[in-house]
């Protein structure tokens, strides 16, 4: 499939978008928040974002020191929205943690080989061995999103999926791998925009893909997909975690503190890691379409 052309981004919100989102978008000021039900009105302050999250860091470092000399497993899923941040939050995450035992799985799309195999198998192959962390950049769940707005997969491969999918997870927890899954949310007119940066930004236009571009035209379509998705593979025992990410930092900082604040690693600061802001951090009841 080929990349976006320049232009296609501001060509949908000239033409296609909605008008309520155009007039978001054309006149937001840099720092201002789109999102009309997003419970703050400003982004967080650079300077306590910089002093929390560094807080966090030094807690990370001990939490993968920790891992690796117990052996422990974690694994740590990443969905949501385009543009809602999954990238930028598994990089904080990472930026001060031995590479390692601290690496990324982020699939492309499956070769003819893999599509013949069971669904789950690629993913499986990349689960963490003892002292390892793994952030998966999209996961086994492009199957309940992803591949059912597009029309990758049929009905029945993905009601097989909804089958299948708790109690493989159920079987990671009793293995003993520690597992997250964070679905990160955007606003819409946030999501435009944040597209319209990375068609005008040389040094982001990567990130801008084919999909992203048509899904533009699908928002309703991701919402049922979504929606199904969590209400179908939310469990006590593998629960949800929705992080609404239209102010990244804050979006960053309740991630860290969602992990962090579940493990008892050796030498915890409770007080450093503090609990996530539940206004914007929960279960699938925050979730905001």
């Amino acid at each position: 499939m080929a990349r976006p052309t320049h232009g296609e981004i501001t060509s949908y919100l000239n033409d296609d978008a909605p008008q309520d989102i155009r007039k978001l978008v054309l006149n937001a000021g840099k720092g201002d928040i789109l999102n009309p039900s997003y419970p703050y009105d400003d982004r967080m302050d650079r300077k306590d974002y910089q002093k929390r999250m560094d807080a966090l860091q030094i807690e990370l470092v001990k939490l993968q020191a920790w891992t690796k000399q117990t052996g422990e497993r974690i694994a740590i899923l990443f969905e949501g929205r385009d543009a809602a941040g999954k990238g930028g939050t598994i990089k904080r995450f990472r930026e001060n943690l031995n590479p390692r035992g601290a690496r990324v799985v982020a699939l492309a799309k499956p070769s003819d080989a893999e599509r013949s195999q069971w669904y789950f198998q690629r993913y499986v192959e990349h689960l963490p061995s003892a002292g390892e962390i793994v952030f998966y950049d999209r996961s086994w769940y492009n199957r309940g999103v992803v591949e059912k707005v597009f029309g990758f997969c049929s009905d029945e491969e993905r009601e097989r999926f909804f089958r299948q999918v708790l109690p493989l997870e159920q079987g990671l927890v009793e293995d003993g791998i520690r597992t997250f899954k964070f679905w990160l949310n955007v606003g819409r007119a946030e999501q435009l925009r944040r597209f319209r940066d990375r068609e005008s930004d040389p040094l982001k236009q990567w990130k801008l893909s084919p999909i992203d571009v048509k899904g533009l035209h699908k928002w309703d379509d991701y919402t049922d997909a979504i929606s199904e998705t969590l209400l179908r593979s939310h469990s006590d025992s593998n629960p949800w975690t929705i992080v609404r990410s239209d102010d990244k930092k804050r979006a960053r900082i309740a991630a860290i503190q969602t992990v962090l604040s579940q493990m008892d690693y050796d030498g915890k600061d409770a007080d450093a890691v503090g609990q996530p802001d539940q206004k914007i951090c929960g279960g699938p009841d925050i979730w905001d379409a």
